[in-house]
């Protein structure tokens, strides 16, 4: 499938969306494509007809083509190529598991579908880049992948990043970013998860990702980052928990704690600015009210009133994203979360695990072709082994 560079591809134009909707196909059938991504295509059914579906397991996703709930999804198939030759889809889902994700994007925009892609993205550097190249870069409106980070489309979101930009509450300077759930023994029976092979990453790349792309979003680039990840209960290869200090362009010094050790469960990102704290708790979603805003002692009730009031309420979701999708798509126009824009989250997380590896700070831009961590997120050292904590009985008093 990758015997041609994608650098030596040569796109057809751009497809007339003209006066139809568009065509959509799902790719994987497993619970995020049930939850979350048929759902929002269903949702959008004036624009968009969901036409096919395909996953390597026929039983699956033949069961996903007939889910009572919608209208039922015609098409199911079992080889990719193939449905991309049938089907011609304007669009693709992707819901498999992150080591697929590459390929199975590739192929897509190959067809001259545009993507839309679960996160992570892809387990490297490496291979974003490969899908970058595999776009169509020549300014003729697509194909494009664009990464899920629904987190970044709420109204609250929105607002506050617009606050932050104009410095309303004057300078960002501390800023805490949670994602601290709980994972049992259970959820790392699924074969792909919690190694390197399959996954990529542990909580920094697979559940923390949401966060830090929010954190980057309100706050801008980063500079340098120093981590540190162990594994601590899981007997997986990954790391089950990370800390990281990182320092922004803007002089903002942040937190960062991802972590699946965590029974008292939240997703929250704070920043104190010099005339107020924006705080935002919540756990896989948030609306409105899920943000708060609490001003310095200065600060008029009037302003105040201003802060607080992001208009109509849209929370994040994967349907808020897909409503911008679709109008860059119909447009011709590159999406939000995709290319350089999409490559920052990707970018600080590989940076994370190269600190947390080699007990350094590492700078961006850093990782570049060449560099081990460009290619692999363990930077070639798969059996890495993190400290365990001692036993009680082996502390020392």
């Amino acid at each position: 499938m990758f015997a041609t560079s994608p650098r030596d591809l040569v796109h057809e134009p751009a497809r007339d969306l003209t006066d139809r909707r568009i065509r959509a196909a799902v790719i994987g059938t497993g619970g995020i494509a049930r939850g979350a991504h048929l759902p929002a295509l269903r949702a959008l059914r004036d624009e968009i007809e969901v036409v096919a579906a395909f996953d390597i397991d026929e039983e699956a996703v033949r069961a996903f083509c007939a889910e009572d709930g919608g209208p039922g999804v015609p098409r199911p198939y079992t080889d990719l190529d193939r449905m991309l030759d049938e089907q011609r889809p304007d669009l693709v889902t992707i819901c498999t598991p992150p080591v697929f994700h590459r390929e199975q994007t590739v192929a897509a925009l190959r067809s001259g579908a545009w993507v839309w892609c679960e996160k992570p993205p892809c387990p490297s550097l490496a291979e974003f880049d490969a899908i970058e190249a595999a776009e169509d870069g020549s300014g003729g409106g697509g194909p494009y992948a664009s990464i899920v980070f629904q987190h970044r489309f709420g109204s609250g979101a929105r607002h506050v990043r617009s606050l932050i930009a104009d410095r309303a509450m004057g300078r960002p300077l501390v800023a805490h970013c949670q994602t601290t759930w709980y994972r049992d023994t259970a959820y790392y029976a699924v074969p792909w998860r919690g190694n390197w092979a399959g996954e990529g990453g542990g909580p920094a790349m697979g559940h923390g990702i949401h966060q830090m792309d929010l954190l980057l979003e309100l706050l801008g680039p980063w500079t340098e980052v120093r981590a540190m990840a162990g594994r601590l209960v899981h007997d997986v290869e990954t790391e089950d928990v990370s800390t990281a200090l990182v320092r922004f362009g803007n002089g903002a010094l942040a937190t960062v704690v991802n972590s699946v050790l965590s029974p008292d469960e939240v997703s929250r990102i704070r920043i104190d600015c010099e005339r107020a704290t924006v705080e935002l708790t919540h756990l896989y979603g948030y609306a409105n009210d899920d943000w708060r805003i609490t001003p310095a002692p200065e600060v008029d009730a009037a302003e105040l009133a201003r802060w607080r009031d992001p208009g109509e309420d849209v929370p994040s979701s994967h349907l808020a994203q897909l409503r911008s999708l679709v109008a860059d798509l119909r447009a011709g126009r590159r999406p939000r979360a995709s290319g350089a824009d999409g490559r920052t989250s990707l970018e600080l997380i590989t940076a994370l695990y190269k600190s947390a590896f080699t007990d350094t700070t590492v700078r961006a831009g850093e990782i570049v072709p060449g560099d081990p961590f460009h290619t692999a997120l363990h930077g070639g050292v798969p059996g890495w082994a993190p400290p365990r904590p001692l036993p009680a009985t082996e502390i020392p008093v």
